[in-house]
């Protein structure tokens, strides 16, 4: 009897197609009355809902106008109540009939959630004590004509709220509060600087070499130059010029383009912070980072104490300052220091300790940094600058006088995150000629994210740089931190997406409106398998005993990312249940972005050994179907039901 029920309630429940067709005919009805809401120019908004409600005493009883987007209506008799929403905040509203004329009554009634109204009226307190506004005009200023997210559930699809920010921001305070800090924290930033007596500057976003960073760009062509011309990776070469100009102090706060992998860390235009100060070392550049991190914590969130990616972070000023080798050291007990500039005996120390040395050039430099990467960076959850980097990957980076395999060079990190990146700043114009051209040789055999010979650069230092500081760091990176954000999706407005039916054209000239309306009916799409090639079938049997004793589980993917200096690998975070992160890397990267991956449920053998790749433990496997098509490898991912909870067993 009782899903008899529901069947005959679902029935009766309009659809999304009839809920928007009776959105579009009341707006009608408005227009063909003469009262079209989209005529509507401005309102002379005179409060806030926070102001009335922080200082009511200043607005009780005094006429105020107010606006928002009505989220809840309640009662349709002679009173209806109903929440409006502002920038800062909700506020309820009280509509009696014999308060406002009969056509605005009548019309109120009518309005839907979503709807924008302005009111005019004034402060009181309901019997409950509630602080309200007691309409006495209320005017319609724009139609909603789409339904808004059921208000109980909000809008919990975490892909859809990166694709619908504008929705995301209505229904999530959350977000809009992400948001707010994000900006707080540039602000300050500025401020921060600004006191210091650096200059802003802005440098070109287009620049016909890529340069300042390892990264892969993005390439575009001029027609009236006839060029071929990069989205720059990096504001470091031009900042540095400026440097040589005589601007001693200079910063900018800039986008940054670079054609990689996206995971919850990383998205392929981010902002970030650079800045040059003359005659200053690493030192200077570490004092200045800690205090802009620890000083916008104090001033935003009103604390040094703060809670990121799981785990209680202490940003009270003094972070800890060690060296690279010293770090290893702690953490893997290897002292690389004891056999320095032994290329042999470094791999071999770093392979003892478990660190993967393939695909990896075998000197005493990168055996030192694959072992700190591979096995200390993630151990790093307090503040903490790492000193010292070898000479092999800090190419911009000035050397040590005291020890010439390392250099001036530090990164900041905080819970195993990198949060920033600084240097003595090389300024000797032959060394650096000659570690581009190694740069250059590496792209020419083949590393798209090697830097390229900027000889331009080079006769700028040429002409004379003094001994400088420079720090670039993420404005994303530090926003996800002060807002506790486990993925920088949740600090970019409008994070990079996959289209929707990238696949598929479809025709521009029906209006995305007109689809909704028209509500057509999906097609099932057809597949043509006359070309797959399926592997035989085992011969073999496998007894039951045997069978049974693999641990099928169903997975909900936590976070998914792309294994530094892997072209293959994701790692996957995975929740099976047990309370526990399972960590999983599968060698399907050029099958799927990890972005679209996390939130999914999928199917992993769980008892399996753990593997060691790229000196991280897989701890499982992920069920792909594999088959060959015209010769060519196909993958996909095994996708479940995502009702189905996370640990269920697969029998």
């Amino acid at each position: 009897m009782n899903e008899e029920r529901k069947n005959q309630q679902a029935a009766a429940e309009p659809s999304l197609s009839e809920i928007l067709q009776i959105r579009r005919d009341k707006l009608k009805a408005l227009q063909d009355a003469g009262r079209d809401p989209f005529t509507q120019t401005r309102f002379a908004r005179s409060a806030y809902s926070t102001d009335i409600k922080n200082d009511f005493d200043a607005y009780d009883g005094k006429t105020l106008q107010a606006a928002g987007r009505i989220m809840s209506k309640r009662g349709m008799g002679k009173a209806i109540f109903c929440d409006i929403q502002d920038d800062r905040g909700q506020i309820q509203l009280y509509v009696r009939k014999d308060a406002v004329t009969e056509q605005e009554f009548a019309d109120f009634r009518k309005y839907d959630i979503g709807d924008i109204i302005g009111v005019s009226g004034y402060a009181f307190k309901t019997k409950t004590g509630e602080i309200s506004i007691h309409v006495q005009q209320v005017t319609l200023l724009s139609k909603s004509l789409r339904p808004l997210p059921e208000k109980f559930h909000g809008m919990t699809n975490t892909e859809l709220r990166y694709r619908q920010r504008y929705v995301d921001l209505i229904m999530n305070p959350e977000s809009k509060r992400n948001f707010q800090i994000r900006s707080q924290f540039v602000a300050y930033l500025r401020r921060y600087l600004d006191g210091l007596g650096f200059m802003e500057v802005e440098t070109p976003v287009l620049s016909p070499i890529a340069g300042g960073a390892t990264a892969r760009p993005f390439i575009t062509h001029h027609n009236t130059l006839d060029i071929d011309m990069y989205m720059r990776i990096a504001t470091e070469l031009h900042l540095k010029r400026l440097i040589v100009g005589g601007i001693e102090r200079v910063y900018e706060v800039g986008r940054i383009f670079r054609n990689e992998g996206m995971d919850t860390k990383h998205n392929p235009e981010f902002t970030t912070c650079e800045l040059y100060q003359a005659y200053t070392n690493l030192d200077g550049m570490m004092d200045i980072l800690e205090g802009i991190l620890s000083g916008a914590a104090k001033e935003i969130l009103g604390t040094y104490q703060l809670q990121w990616l799981g785990h209680d972070v202490d940003l009270t000023p003094s972070w800890r300052r060690v060296t690279m080798a010293d770090a290893v050291k702690d953490v893997t007990g290897a002292d690389f220091m004891a056999i320095l500039g032994d290329a042999d005996a470094a791999v071999a120390l770093a392979k003892s300790v478990g660190v993967d040395m393939e695909n990896v050039a075998h000197t005493w430099g990168n055996a030192l940094y694959e072992t700190f990467d591979q096995k200390v960076e993630s151990t790093l959850i307090q503040p903490t600058f790492i000193t010292m980097y070898p000479v092999e990957v800090s190419p911009l980076a000035k050397r040590s006088p005291e020890q010439p395999a390392l250099t001036e060079r530090y990164e900041m990190f905080i819970c195993g995150c990198e949060m920033g990146n600084a240097f003595s700043e090389l300024n000797d114009p032959i060394d650096q000629y000659q570690r581009f051209k190694a740069q250059a040789e590496k792209r020419a055999h083949g590393d798209e994210e090697a830097n390229m010979m900027d000889e331009d650069f080079v006769m700028a230092l040429e002409y004379g740089m003094p001994p400088t500081g420079g720090l670039g760091f993420g404005i994303d990176r530090c926003a996800m931190l002060l807002c506790g954000a486990s993925s920088i999706r949740d600090v970019i407005l409008f994070p990079t997406m996959k289209p929707l039916d990238s696949d598929k054209k479809v025709s521009k000239e029906v209006s995305a409106p007109a689809l909704a309306a028209q509500a057509a009916p999906e097609v099932s799409e057809k597949n043509d398998f006359s070309n797959v090639e399926i592997e035989p079938l085992f011969a073999d049997f496998v007894d039951f005993d045997t069978f049974s004793k693999s641990d099928f589980r169903a997975v909900k993917v936590k976070a998914c990312e792309a294994v530094k200096k892997s072209k293959k690998l994701l790692k996957f975070t995975l929740d099976d249940g047990t309370g526990e992160d399972r960590v999983i890397l599968s060698g399907i990267h050029q099958y799927y972005e990890p972005e679209e991956l996390v939130g999914k449920t999928c199917i992993a053998i769980t008892n399996l050994p753990p593997r060691p790749m790229m000196g991280i433990d897989s701890c499982g496997m992920l069920i792909s179907a594999v088959h060959h098509e015209n010769g060519e490898e196909k993958l996909h991912l095994l996708m479940v039901d995502p009702h189905i909870p996370a640990g269920a067993k697969l029998y």
